[in-house]
């Protein structure tokens, strides 16, 4: 009886020993501004208009072990957008620009994850801006890891990528210079 309480116990440790590790999963730390969404875009190419999203959310899962499972999902407030001009930001919000009435959110899902370097890589994934949605890549680099102060892990990325904006039907002529806008996100994740 002993080496049969004995054998189920291996077995039963067996079974429970996964075959790797999962992923971690984290929450974007938007709570206290340890994530952005900034944009930049020409002004009729004698200088960079800057912006940013000042609400998102969103979480990811990365593990270093098997990067290539890394998974991003963002729901961005478009309505949320700030280039430090009220006059301008009501424009962006018109049917002009973002049409935020019909259109209030933007959203990204990763699709894939391609490692290109020891802390480099290039995300794809389905972004939806102004009702269409696109794939799009994202160079990713990882800018560090580890514990924090108040007994949590924290795993922080940034990652940037151009966007033409007749892909999503946003047609208002700025004229050339001003056809495509660099986007450009930093994110500090708490593990859960």
């Amino acid at each position: 009886m002993k080496r049969v309480l004995i054998l189920l116990l291996l077995l039963s440790g067996l079974v429970a020993l996964p075959g790797r590790v999962s992923a971690a999963e984290y929450i974007i730390d938007t709570s206290k501004a340890h994530a952005f969404i900034q944009f930049k875009i020409s002004h009729l190419g004698y200088s960079w208009l800057l912006g940013r999203f000042n609400r998102f959310e969103g979480s990811f899962s990365f593990d270093k072990t098997e990067p290539e499972a890394s998974k991003v999902n963002i729901s961005i407030d478009v309505k949320s957008v700030d280039t430090n001009h009220a006059e301008r930001d009501k424009h962006l919000r018109s049917k002009d620009f973002f049409d935020v009435k019909r259109y209030p959110s933007a959203k990204f899902t990763s699709t894939g994850f391609k490692v290109t370097g020891e802390r480099s890589a290039v995300m794809t994934g389905n972004f939806t801006l102004h009702g269409v949605t696109k794939e799009i890549m994202i160079d990713v680099k990882q800018v560090g890891e580890g514990k924090d102060p108040w007994g949590g892990y924290r795993s922080g990325f940034e990652g940037s990528t151009t966007l033409t904006l007749k892909d999503f039907n946003i047609t208002k002529n700025l004229g050339p210079a001003s056809a495509t806008v660099d986007l450009y996100f930093s994110f500090e994740g708490i593990r859960q």
